[in-house]
């Protein structure tokens, strides 16, 4: 039994994350609407992630029952998660929205981009190229992406409106100035802007607000056995493009998904949280980020991650 002041923290806790996730979320519909407001063709990044999924939710609250003013856009590696891919579709449909599907396979076709080879290639760099040559041929002038400031460094840099240059590129030295929560979105022909309606959450207001809204999302993000192995001390799933090397160990566990992109840089947690007041809990006492913790591709070096967003990366 909790004595009448805990109740009363309790109540004053749950009071404050209604009160902050409103705020939050204001936030999030202004600068979609205001996105809308400004740019001609903007598109939304949907990949099926927990993040996107929750901008899908923030642009019906700030759009419906108009359909988007944007189409939504996935960079598919040909190696994500087949749960993720199943979700992609349903929900799209469900939306009644336009999707478009930029494939780094026809990247790599058509000598665009070259495959990595070995036991740690992943075609999640790649999808920078994609990326922008979907832009340019679609000639979107803003892509919304689900990113967020706590995620890593360089993304904690980042501007909610970030210019990029003709090349696509982002210099994080060169940012605009956002004071009063005013955007500019300008740009020169060629150049575009990425927009970022999530920088000012977290990991657990994410799941906060899932748990709010009720928000359905593909199921490898609660807690299911799985058949994993152990590389460079993250838990990764045997897949066909994921496979124990020489001294690595298949073996079956319970995990979950913190963070779901490329199989081939994407790592499990070992959990059993597979409710969403359990993962809330499980994220509330983490010390490390979903990607610390699970993305190969952001541990290549120190500033990994900003030097793929200084080429185009999301």
């Amino acid at each position: 039994m909790r004595t009448a002041s805990e109740t009363d923290i309790c109540l004053s806790l749950r009071t404050y994350w209604r009160s902050h996730l409103r705020t939050l979320e204001d936030e999030a519909v202004h600068i979609l609407r205001e996105l809308a407001a400004e740019r001609e063709k903007p598109c939304l990044l949907f990949s099926g992630g927990k993040d996107s999924i929750v901008l899908l939710r923030l642009a019906e609250k700030a759009f419906r029952p108009a359909r988007f003013p944007f189409p939504l856009v996935h960079v598919d590696t040909g190696h994500n998660f087949p749960e993720t891919l199943e979700y992609r579709d349903r929900r799209v449909d469900e939306l009644g929205e336009r999707l478009i599907v930029a494939n780094v396979q026809a990247s790599i076709d058509s000598g665009r981009v070259t495959e990595e080879k070995g036991p740690r290639a992943s075609r999640n760099r790649l999808q920078t190229t994609t990326l922008l040559d979907c832009i340019e041929e679609y000639q979107f002038d803003a892509a919304i992406g689900g990113a967020r400031r706590d995620e890593e460094r360089a993304r904690a840099k980042e501007r909610i409106f970030s210019h990029r240059d003709e090349f696509g590129q982002w210099d994080p030295k060169n940012q605009r100035p956002e004071l009063w929560s005013l955007f500019n979105g300008r740009h020169r022909k060629g150049e575009h802007i990425r927009v970022f309606p999530l920088s000012n959450w977290t990991e657990v207001d994410i799941w906060q607000y899932i748990a709010r809204e009720n928000v359905e999302l593909p199921s490898i993000y609660y807690a299911h056995e799985r058949e994993v192995f152990r590389r460079d001390g993250m838990v990764m799933a045997v897949t066909p493009v994921t496979q124990p090397q020489d001294g690595e160990q298949a073996f079956r566990a319970v995990v979950r998904y913190r963070t779901v992109g490329d199989m081939t840089c994407t790592a499990a947690v070992e959990s059993d949280a597979d409710t969403v007041d359990k993962i809330i809990d499980e994220v509330a006492t983490s010390r490390i980020t979903e990607r610390g913790a699970t993305r190969a591709d952001d541990r290549a070096s120190e500033a990994a991650m900003e030097d793929r967003k200084r080429e185009g990366y999301f």
